[in-house]
């Protein structure tokens, strides 16, 4: 169970919501028959080893409910208390994600991250308050808001995801910890103004794009960074922000230009999946495994990963100084590091 009450949780997240979480993906037998458990041991492990506070659990790489059930208990246990694990609040149906919470408190999650079905249609900004209210009543979960703009929230507001909503939210219902906003694009200003009409409230606010880490750390004392596939840097994102966390601004922004090729390759990469609304998860799972992760196979319905964009993820990161060369065998990632169990 979560080290907290439903009306306490607010008070944890702001003592203990801190560092960077990164994301978890699933591994699968070679056949798909189901989990890799000691493979997603590992990566629990590689995520510690690297410096991370905690990991938020996929849900979008094509888990079953039980093997996501199953996938929280055995990354809760390898964690072993030392390490903070999010649920990936995004399934098919409102009951699902409630059934999701219930499945998490039971595993002894720390938090969800709360997204929306598929087939989610607000019209208005109450009906995205009355979907949050109706899950966060339904979990003793702590519940981090997620506003994304592939959840086509526009007709709402046109920053995405109505500012007024989320401070609603935050003022009134209690298990409302966190905010992670990547609304508002282009531009900061839409984050800027979150986080300033929330200054003094007591929740946590992220903007999850570590390349504007030094900017709120700097003018709201960001304190947690998530959630994103930041293990694509190694361990430099954890040690930029611990270093910014720290006042030495001087050595963050030397590692923070230090992995700029990397941070535009990453960028170009993703330019060419424009509209598709659905995140490449094999090609997060590769960059993973670039650094160390199991990577290995995901199930149906995901993007096809090219060699061109296998090779162009591993020269940002030679360019980088974070590997050395190219891998000798691009098969290998789908086959994975850790033998079937």
């Amino acid at each position: 169970m979560a080290q907290y009450t439903k009306s306490t949780a607010k008070d944890w997240a702001l003592d203990n919501l801190k560092g960077v979480c990164n994301v978890i993906m699933p591994s699968f037998r070679q056949d798909l028959s189901g989990l890799n458990e000691a493979a997603i041991r590992h990566d629990v492990r590689r995520n510690m080893e690297l410096g991370f506070s905690g990991g938020l659990l996929v849900s979008e790489a094509g888990t079953t409910l039980d093997e996501m059930r199953r996938f929280m208990e055995v990354a809760v246990d390898e964690a072993g208390g030392q390490h903070q694990i999010l649920l990936h609040g995004a399934f098919d149906t409102s009951r699902d994600i409630i059934a999701m919470c219930k499945a998490a408190e039971d595993a002894g999650v720390d938090a969800v991250l709360l997204g929306h079905p598929n087939s989610f249609y607000p019209r208005t900004a109450q009906d995205i308050i009355d979907y949050t209210s109706h899950i966060c009543d339904a979990t003793e979960l702590g519940v981090i808001l997620f506003c994304a703009v592939h959840f086509n929230f526009q007709r709402v507001d046109p920053s995405g995801y109505p500012l007024d909503a989320i401070e609603h939210l935050v003022d009134n219902v209690p298990n409302v910890i966190g905010v992670k906003y990547e609304v508002g694009r282009p531009g900061v200003v839409g984050n800027a103004e979150c986080f300033r009409r929330l200054a003094g409230k007591p929740v946590v606010v992220s903007d999850p794009f570590e390349a504007n880490a030094p900017v709120w750390t700097e003018f709201f004392d960001m304190q947690w960074v998530g959630t994103s596939n930041y293990e694509y840097y190694g361990n430099s994102v954890p040690l930029m922000f611990d270093l910014l966390k720290k006042g030495d601004r001087e050595s963050a922004l030397e590692l923070y230009w230090k992995i700029q090729p990397a941070r535009v390759m990453r960028a170009n990469i993703q330019a060419e999946l424009g509209g598709a609304n659905f995140i490449h998860r094999y090609l997060w799972k590769y960059q993973g495994w670039l650094n160390g992760y199991n990577g290995g196979p995901l199930r149906q319905p995901a993007m096809k990963l090219a060699d061109g964009q296998m090779r162009r993820a591993a020269d940002g990161l030679i360019k980088s100084g974070i590997i050395d060369s190219q891998p000798d065998d691009l098969g290998a990632y789908f086959q994975g590091r850790v033998t079937d169990q």
